[in-house]
């Protein structure tokens, strides 16, 4: 069974321009119900309903976070989870304020990102080129650092994906480095990871290793499948793969190890 297709959570994505299109399909992919409201006169009302809020900054304005900042709140009132991609922090002053306002203003459940945004999202220096990075650090000392300093389940993304809440810390080792070369699967994660967290009671570090093996299984078949054709034969596969597998089948293959 699919415990995310059982429930069919509904996820409020706050995303950016770029990924709002692939992001639905893929949560639709996986059982979930996608919504996209952004305007401040109706986000209250959908983050109260919805039971995962998505805040991703990838095309920020001071608009577009006014209205996340308010949905946050509601979301926080209401006891839902609340998952924070910071795209891009590092790479513009703009970014890094915004990032702060949010983590001031909203209590984050989950903070996504690469080793660089997260970095930069505890004021240490990285390199940022658009929205990629190439820090060099340790992944499990940055991911317990910022657990600790922020409060929160923080996933650093990477070769190998750090889990932790600051005490609890897993690795997970599945995925395809295909996933880098379409644009778009690290937006999709943080609604992956949202649904993950919305069906999986408060068990918020489980349930995002969870969601992170799963996607990297979907990913790892995908590629068996589209490796001869390109890329984006690998998108399609990867939709593909996220509607027709379910946990009981992936299982199997997670690579999930607690430290």
């Amino acid at each position: 069974m699919s415990i995310v297709r059982d429930h069919q959570p509904l996820i409020h994505c706050m995303t950016n321009a770029v990924v709002t299109n692939f992001t639905a399909n893929g949560l639709l992919a996986i059982g979930a119900s996608p919504v996209m409201a952004y305007a401040k006169e109706e986000t209250h009302e959908m983050a109260t309903a919805a039971d995962a809020l998505l805040l991703n900054i990838g095309t920020p304005s001071e608009t577009v976070v006014a209205s996340m900042i308010h949905a946050g709140q509601a979301a926080n009132k209401k006891g839902t989870p609340v998952i924070l991609d910071p795209v891009g922090v590092g790479a513009t002053t703009f970014r890094n304020q915004l990032v702060a306002r949010i983590l001031e203003e909203v209590n984050i459940t989950l903070v996504r990102g690469n080793a660089g945004e997260i970095a930069a999202v505890l004021g240490e220096a990285g390199t940022v080129k658009g929205v990629d990075t190439n820090i060099k650090t340790d992944p499990v000392a940055l991911a317990k650092k910022a657990a600790e300093q922020l409060q929160t389940v923080v996933v650093v993304t990477g070769e190998k994906d750090v889990v932790t809440d600051g005490k609890q810390v897993v690795q997970v080792s599945n995925g395809h480095e295909w996933l880098t070369r379409v644009v778009g699967t690290g937006c999709l994660l943080g609604g992956v990871l949202a649904a993950y967290l919305a069906v999986n009671g408060k068990d918020f570090v489980n349930a995002a290793a969870n969601g992170l093996a799963f996607y990297g299984v979907a990913a790892e078949r995908a590629y068996a499948k589209a490796n001869e054709h390109g890329v984006a034969s690998f998108q399609m596969e990867f939709l593909n793969e996220l509607s027709m597998i379910n946990e009981e089948e992936a299982e199997p293959f997670y690579r999930i190890e607690w430290l």
